[in-house]
């Protein structure tokens, strides 16, 4: 793709070396339950952080991707990956981790007639199973603009679509591939509006990298093409070159920068900005969701009302949250816990 030198990072990009109990306990866990993840696939440099932490972005349908995008390190090929049993593992990692908060994603399955909707699906109707107490995000890739699989999803109402443009327009061939600028829009477009038309409390969320070559004009287009479409949530990351057979930085930019590039999202109206030189779409993703306190009190209320689905008792593994009301002025009124 390129043979221009690896660019040493500036002062401001340190990545934390994986250590601690948290980051072997979870490591072990996706290891036995044949899970893959994001975090290693793509060479995440926030993985030590987050591990230590117990959150991670769990990645279905294998880990062999059906494109080959210009900055990602997932592998490319011809995936054979299948595992009917896959949405259940997961769900049963989320219940033994307690989280508050996933996020779900994929790599490109082209090869599959649905585009492996169907197990994005799959996989949020059973972590609502097991792990009730559980924010869901998916990440998703396009369906190559398909709304029988967007709807698919959808319809599994998961509390964030994300869906990531990655870069601006002009960028799109050499980063993107196969992917398209309007189509991911559209993808956004439609998944706000199917959610509107279910009553649906979903919101949507994309992300954009820089050091790419793009202009700050272009982002500035790029943000505004985002509200167009009513995407909630921005996050905004420095590009990092994951091996000399990918797309070169073409520039660092610089804390303040992104300091910037957050304010002027944040004025176009997008519910939550992350910005800086680490974030990634799932980086801090527990704390970007819109309204969380008053989600966590109504899928708290569904899990002592309907417990586990077999004897009417919330499960072992759920996460401990208040039982609460929410006043006129949206404020919550803890009155009792789940166990």
């Amino acid at each position: 793709m390129t043979d221009a030198p690896v660019r040493r990072h500036p002062d401001w990009i340190r990545s934390r070396i994986p250590s601690g109990d948290g980051y072997r306990d979870l490591k072990q866990l996706v290891r036995g339950l044949s899970l893959n993840t994001v975090c290693e696939e793509a060479i995440c440099p926030n993985l030590g952080e987050c591990w230590d932490q117990r959150t991670a972005t769990i990645m279905i349908l294998g880990d062999v991707c059906t494109r080959a995008c210009g900055f990602c390190a997932v592998e490319t090929g011809r995936p054979t990956w299948h595992d009917p049993g896959e949405p259940l593992r997961v769900a049963q990692a989320v219940r033994h981790m307690g989280l508050e908060h996933v996020v779900v994603t994929s790599v490109a399955r082209d090869d599959l007639p649905d585009g492996g909707a169907g197990v994005f699906a799959a996989t949020i109707r059973e972590i609502r199973r097991l792990a009730p107490t559980t924010g869901v995000e998916v990440l998703i890739p396009d369906f190559d603009g398909r709304e029988a699989p967007l709807r698919a999803v959808m319809d599994a109402a998961p509390d964030i679509l994300d869906h990531n443009v990655e870069t601006v327009e002009r960028l799109q061939r050499p980063v993107r591939k196969r992917a398209r600028y309007d189509r991911s829009l559209q993808v956004l477009a439609r998944a706000k509006a199917m959610a509107g038309a279910s009553g649906a409390a979903v919101h949507t969320k994309s992300s954009v990298m820089v050091g790419l070559g793009e202009t700050r004009e272009e982002l500035s287009r790029t943000f505004a093409d985002l509200r167009t479409v009513e995407c909630d949530i921005l996050t905004i990351g420095q590009y990092l070159r994951p091996t000399p057979a990918h797309l070169p930085v073409e520039r660092y930019w610089h804390p303040d920068e992104f300091a910037e590039l957050r304010d002027e999202a944040r004025a176009l109206g997008f519910l939550h900005v992350e910005s800086g030189p680490l974030v990634r779409t799932s980086y801090h993703a527990r704390d970007q969701v819109p309204d969380a306190a008053r989600r966590a009190v109504e899928r708290a209320v569904a899990a002592r009302l309907a417990g586990d689905g077999s004897d009417g008792r919330v499960h072992p593994g759920a996460r401990v949250l208040p039982i609460a009301t929410v006043d006129a002025e949206g404020r919550v009124v803890p009155s009792a816990t789940v166990e």
